[in-house]
């Protein structure tokens, strides 16, 4: 669903075309914001878009953490279980790998209020993506069966979002427009609503994930992808 602004013209006796419009910092003003003479009642009101779609790509994140006294030691291990990994990935079509996270840091317990030093703690998380969805089981299987020990991600989301998020805000617009229609029509009220600013306000977007199972398949589900306006109108 794909909503113009010029709808507009559909709701109000005085047109609003897009020429009317600017658009600067997330905010949407029109030319009747000059105006001020014509009216001078005001009513602000919040307007939602969401648009539920399938996903095609997924981003993966998973790795090796080692443990031990020796630091060389264990970054010697942690380095081949991870190119261990990496390969068994690379054999399986996948190429877009690449470090996500590695760190060293040190490990201690508390006996009887007394901090023991047990050496050292070395991650390295890699992340993953593709689009072939269904091979997600697999990859994590073969990730664990190659000495992976951490699962820390699997989120699922969709390309060109800017797309979706178009249509999403659309109809968020046109939700507030709806929602002054309805207010003017059931205070009985001659008069219409005109919007004179939209105010877009930011949802951050948040991939679907999904927790790692030891028995895969794993299954997508859908992206919401919301849009939030707060629209002022003239009445």
């Amino acid at each position: 669903m794909c909503v113009s602004f010029l709808l507009y013209t559909k709701f109000y006796e005085t047109h609003i075309i897009e020429s009317d419009i600017i658009k600067k910092g997330g905010i949407i003003m029109t030319k009747y914001m000059q105006d001020n003479n014509l009216h001078n009642k005001t009513m602000i009101l919040t307007g939602h878009g969401e648009i539920a779609t399938a996903p095609d790509t997924v981003i993966i994140r998973l790795g090796i953490q080692t443990t031990g006294e020796n630091l060389s030691q264990i970054q010697a291990e942690n380095a081949r279980i991870s190119q261990s990994i990496i390969q068994v990935l690379q054999r399986m079509g996948i190429t877009d790998i690449k470090t996500h996270q590695y760190s060293i840091d040190k490990v201690y317990d508390y006996e009887d209020g007394r901090q023991i030093d047990r050496g050292f703690s070395v991650r390295n998380i890699l992340e993953i993506r593709t689009n072939d969805l269904e091979t997600v089981g697999n990859i994590i299987d073969a990730s664990v069966n190659a000495g992976a020990n951490i699962v820390d991600l699997i989120s699922f989301d969709v390309s060109g979002r800017e797309y979706y998020y178009q249509q999403a805000l659309n109809m968020a617009i046109l939700n507030a427009i709806q929602k002054a229609q309805s207010i003017t029509m059931n205070l009985g009220l001659s008069s219409t609503a005109v919007p004179v600013k939209i105010v877009e306000n930011t949802v951050m977007p948040f991939p679907v994930q999904r927790e790692f199972a030891a028995v895969t398949p794993i299954m997508p589900g859908t992206v919401n992808i919301e849009a939030n306006v707060t629209v002022d109108f003239v009445y």
